[in-house]
């Protein structure tokens, strides 16, 4: 069980720290170059058609099925592509079906977790002639098991690889002549120029050389999440002991926790519930039912889907948890001046410099990762809310 926060603090959170640090750098150390191969691999099914589906069971499970699939079709790195991923989760009924039904050839199934259904859906996706990929003993071609007993290090950790897949596909796409396997290879002649634009012909063969340099970024981005692990859990760390103790009084007192955030913070809004219900307790996803999402945005707009639900669940008493990597985000700053009107405590976490909720102080707890790059930013705030559940679950 981990420390919990009280007295000298630092000393409470060094623990969490270095247990992730030593998983980190022993899990991307050991696997960047299997990395780097992989992103080449899902670069050539993505450029022959292929899709990525992704597989969840369990409710942490699924909050990474619906993280990752969201992060593939809607890039937030300026000029990348959209790629096509959808989730397929336990709401949707038994996996192995799901697989079967949605599953073509060169596609790309990712599965999380270690549920029974999980090795089923896979077995599908492998038969259909699908690349495969686990972070569990599941039968894939591509596993990957993160060097820790701890699910919260372990799911942290896999937030990254999958992250680090999204981000450097692409780069594979900026070498086309490597991409093997498509039908359509449009050749142009570069003419005298071709020393001009070198993979305008794209027939390129130093695939070692992208490789070395793809394996190298992975080490790069797996430096840079410990460090921002670091700094988010040091700077932040009376706020982060201030909120769990205000969180379990509230939990004490017969208080639920409301959760939200948008895109792949909306991810995290579930896994931080899941992680909250795991504990004992209660605890409230606002962006878990589309149907109440869709029908505020249409009738009333966007801005309301998370206000109009403080105003149906929340009192005082209770507790509003908001993720934002910005700290900007209109919806989640108007959810938050309606859970303080409604006596709500509130509990922040945001990226950046910590936008207008740092600056206006419009949470009682701002928790801020001092980044500009999103993936890092989500990672960097797993982390904090994962101390944040375990410190007020007790």
């Amino acid at each position: 069980m981990s420390p919990r926060l009280s007295g000298d603090v630092t000393a409470g959170l060094r623990p969490f720290l270095t247990e992730r640090a030593e998983a980190n750098e022993r899990f991307f150390g050991a696997e960047s170059e299997r990395l780097a191969r992989l992103c080449h691999r899902m670069a050539e099914r993505f450029a022959r058609g292929g899709r990525l589906i992704a597989f969840g069971r369990s409710p942490a499970a699924r909050s990474d099925a619906r993280h990752i699939a969201v992060e593939f079709v809607h890039p937030v790195i300026v000029g990348k592509r959209a790629l096509p991923a959808l989730a397929c989760a336990g709401e949707g009924g038994d996996l192995r079906a799901q697989a079967a039904l949605l599953t073509r050839g060169d596609d790309i199934a990712v599965a999380f977790g270690d549920h029974p259904e999980i090795g089923d859906a896979i077995e599908v996706a492998r038969a259909r002639g699908a690349l495969t990929v686990a972070f569990a003993s599941a039968g894939a071609e591509w596993e990957f098991t993160p060097p820790t007993d701890s699910l919260e290090i372990a799911q942290e950790l896999v937030e990254t690889l999958y992250h680090v897949l999204w981000e450097l596909v692409h780069v594979f796409f900026e070498h086309r002549g490597l991409l093997g396997g498509r039908t359509d290879r449009p050749r142009h002649d570069a003419g005298a120029s071709s020393f001009l634009y070198p993979f305008l012909a794209e027939r390129e063969d130093n695939l070692t050389q992208v490789l070395a340099d793809v394996a190298r970024s992975v080490l790069m981005k797996a430096q840079e999440i410990g460090a921002l692990r670091e700094q988010t859990l040091t700077d932040n760390e009376l706020t982060l002991a201030g909120a769990a103790d205000a969180l379990r009084s509230a939990f004490e007192q017969s208080g639920a926790a409301l959760v939200l955030g948008n895109g792949g913070s909306a991810t995290d809004a579930m896994d931080l519930t899941a992680d909250l219900r795991a504990a004992g307790r209660p605890a409230i996803d606002l962006t878990e039912d589309p149907a109440i999402l869709t029908a505020i945005a249409n009738d009333i707009g966007v801005e309301a889907i998370f206000a109009r639900q403080v105003i149906a669940y929340g009192g005082p008493g209770d507790a509003l948890i908001a993720l934002s990597t910005s700290g900007n985000s209109g919806n989640v700053i108007a959810a938050l001046a309606e859970a303080r009107r409604r006596g709500l405590l509130t509990v922040a976490l945001v990226g950046y410099d910590g936008g207008r909720i740092a600056a206006d102080a419009l949470a009682d707890h701002v928790v801020v990762t001092r980044s500009e790059h999103i993936p890092r930013i989500q990672e960097a705030q797993a982390t904090a809310y994962h101390v944040l559940a375990d410190l007020a679950g007790r």
